[in-house]
């Protein structure tokens, strides 16, 4: 298979999921029921009626917050399979247990590092 069929079959199977997807959307809009009305467009939260605008600023702490999370989550995950793969290996296998254990340790320093820029800015402070 050469360089250009390759990129073809991607094309085509990019072009074929773009259409299967536009089929999905048009069928949805086809099929589902529309009987509009001024109850259904009235704002509604958690039960109680919203009062004054939707809009208000947030604390960018909430934000930064939830990035942290996600970053120790992911790293939560990396941990896993590495933990399983690393018990099969032996001073046979390529790579060795030493430069596996060696690359997890950077791993977890370059997110410890992270983590100790954050708390000497100030902020993992919960106001």
């Amino acid at each position: 298979m050469t360089f250009y069929e390759q990129y073809g079959t991607f094309a085509i199977l990019a072009i074929v999921g773009c259409v299967l997807y536009a089929v999905i959307m048009l069928v949805n809009r086809v099929m589902r029921p529309s009987v509009p009305s001024p109850q259904k467009l009235t704002t509604y939260e958690c039960g109680v009626d919203s009062v004054g605008t939707g809009w208000s600023q947030m604390n960018i702490r909430y934000y930064v917050f939830a990035f942290l999370f996600v970053i120790f989550d992911v790293e939560a995950i990396f941990l896993f399979p590495w933990a399983v793969i690393f018990g099969s290996l032996d001073a046979t296998t390529q790579p060795s247990q030493i430069f596996a254990l060696v690359a997890m340790f950077l791993f977890i320093g370059t997110l410890l590092e992270g983590l100790a820029y954050a708390w000497k800015k100030g902020v993992l402070k919960w106001e």
